[in-house]
């Protein structure tokens, strides 16, 4: 893994709320709004966009964590852009806050963990046990 990033840090990308980002369980559309699920998506993406720049070629990153605080809706149609700041690093692992705004209203909070490994020992630990 390169060394490349430092606390402080940020990686920022901006999208669209779909219909699919809403709230639906079994079928069901429950609020039509964007929902913790694709939030936890997105907060998941924002961290990965480090490790995009730090992987080596035998290496990929896996998510360890996530937390977030939904503080307020996002409805189809509005644009929320969702920044990554990095916290620490750790070795291999990298442990980030993030922010989720429409404008200046802030929608969510939280972070992230994602740590490093190397691909054979990631296909090891994905395959199924016979």
């Amino acid at each position: 893994m390169k060394s490349l990033f430092k606390p402080g840090d940020q990686k920022s990308f901006a999208r669209i709320v779909v219909p699919e980002d809403q709230a639906i369980f079994n079928g069901e559309l429950l609020h039509e709004v964007y929902s913790t699920f694709a939030l936890a998506r997105d907060f998941e993406w924002s961290s990965r966009l480090f490790f995009i720049d730090l992987k080596d070629e035998d290496e990929e990153g896996v998510g360890t964590f996530v937390q977030i605080d939904h503080l307020a809706p996002a409805f189809v149609g509005e644009e929320v852009t969702v920044t990554a700041t990095v916290e620490e690093i750790n070795g291999m692992e990298l442990v980030c806050s993030i922010e989720a705004r429409v404008g200046i209203r802030l929608i969510a909070k939280g972070r992230t963990g994602q740590k490093m490994l190397k691909k054979d020992r990631l296909r090891k630990i994905f395959t199924k046990p016979a």
